[in-house]
């Protein structure tokens, strides 16, 4: 299939509105037990308005899918998107561009356009600190009072299972990101990509629910074909936290052994115990690989904003956000949602559960503003397409929604899957752009 070219194609797979900054400025009013009598000290720079204002904080795909759907569901409403960066890059379809099967532009979109075509305001800031008491959202441009407010931060890596150093942490930021928070530490993989030599190239699998369950699987596969095309002495180790592959295990695992039995090696039950960057080692609990260069991607938690604001669970479930499951209302804070992969939840942390998710808490949000009749739970829907070969193109999918019993434990449901991906691996493919195509669209037109 000719992919589609157009300037303004992009995605952003995270949306992460956060920074390490810390705020205090109502410690006075916090001991006092009082209101300030000023509702904000330092206003942001945005137009007063006598409509009900909606703020959403994180510009990834349920940050925009909730601006502009709230806008849809409730046209009086006054949205406004924070978000920290100046445009938008996409995590899914990342790794077809790490090998060079898109361009940049096609991952990369505006987010000004995308306020113009629905009509809300992107507003360029980080998100530093929460009022709850007065509804005002303190950031890096000024404070922005609220009637309600979305959380839509993502995730942060969390590397104290391998190490609590923090020299040594920083090191593995810089030198072997992860690859999975769009920008800079793609364009890092990526140049490993391209100017590996030879040797062994090794990847990593967290435990646990983390950002896109099948990504690095495809990321593995489409390195291999590369490296497979180049005719390298290479070879990509696969070190899983997981006692086996998390998702469409039939569809790679075939693709592993049929496909790369010379240049994938799957290392399941993979927990690292040591990482010695300076003679290039990983030890595990059983074995230990040397290796030229690599990618380590480490478990995930909630953004720090939530923590810093008092609205994330304990370390044990990860920091993620403190919610209602079914309303994504925040616990202690009244007319505060969150939504997307900072949610606790068994979802899928994708960027087609985020978007359908969206819509759903865009509707809640303009249910209480129109003050219409309750609306009942939907269930997030994820699609998923992933690419097992480069040349030629194919790829396996999965598509479900979700179910949750009367402790509201939550479990897939009405699942189908496509992992034959020598029978419908090409059509797969095509499949894979038409649907980046269709999203692009929705969120930024």
């Amino acid at each position: 299939m000719a992919i589609s070219r157009r300037d303004a194609l992009a995605l952003g797979g995270l949306a992460v509105a956060s920074s390490a900054l810390n705020a205090n400025t109502n410690a006075s009013s916090q001991k006092t037990g009082k209101k300030s009598k000023s509702k904000t000290d330092y206003k942001a720079a945005l137009p007063e308005t006598k409509n009900p204002r909606v703020v959403v904080v994180g510009g990834g795909w349920s940050g925009l899918s909730i601006a502009k759907y709230t806008k849809v569901f409730a046209p009086n409403a006054d949205v406004i998107l924070v978000e920290q960066r100046h445009e938008f890059i996409s995590c899914p379809v990342s790794n077809l561009w790490v090998v060079d099967k898109v361009k940049l532009e096609y991952l990369t979109h505006d987010y000004l356009q995308a306020a113009r075509k629905n009509n809300y305001t992107y507003f360029h800031a980080t998100a530093i600190d929460l009022d709850k008491e007065n509804q005002i959202l303190k950031t890096s441009e000024g404070d922005i009072s609220y009637d309600y407010l979305v959380f839509a931060p993502g995730i942060e890596y969390d590397y104290s299972r391998w190490t609590n150093d923090i020299a040594f942490e920083n090191r593995l930021r810089q030198e072997y990101p992860a690859g999975f928070i769009p920008g800079s530490e793609h364009m890092t993989l990526k140049s490993k990509v391209m100017n590996f030599k030879g040797g062994n190239f090794i990847l990593t699998v967290p435990a646990g629910n983390y950002r896109c369950l099948p990504a690095p699987y495809e990321r593995a596969c489409v390195i291999a074909d590369y490296f497979k095309q180049k005719k390298l002495d290479a070879k990509v180790i696969i070190l899983d936290a997981n006692n086996a592959i998390t998702i469409k295990e039939k569809g790679f695992h075939s693709a592993f052994t049929e496909l790369y039995a010379d240049y994938i090696e799957y290392v399941p039950s993979g927990v690292i115990t040591k990482i010695d960057l300076d003679n290039k080692v990983v030890h595990t609990e059983f074995d230990e690989y040397e290796f030229e260069d690599a990618a380590f991607y480490p478990q995930v938690r909630g953004a720090k904003i939530l923590e810093r604001v008092g609205l994330a669970k304990d370390a044990k479930n990860k920091l993620e956000a403190y919610i209602n499951e079914l309303t994504y209302e925040a616990i202690g804070a009244k007319n505060v949602y969150i939504t997307g992969d900072a949610r606790p939840m068994g979802f899928s942390k994708s960027g087609n559960t985020s978007n359908s998710e969206g819509k759903y808490v865009a509707s809640l949000i303009a249910q209480k503003i129109n003050k219409t009749k309750k609306i009942k739970w939907e269930s997030p829907t994820t699609t998923c397409f992933s690419a097992v070969s480069i040349d030629p193109e194919r790829a396996i999918y999965i598509y479900t929604q979700y179910a949750y019993d009367k402790d509201t434990v939550f479990s897939f449901a009405n699942t189908i899957s496509g992992e034959d991906w020598k029978k419908d691996g090409v059509q797969n493919a095509t499949s894979l752009y038409n649907w980046a195509d269709a999203m692009y669209e929705d969120m930024f037109n």
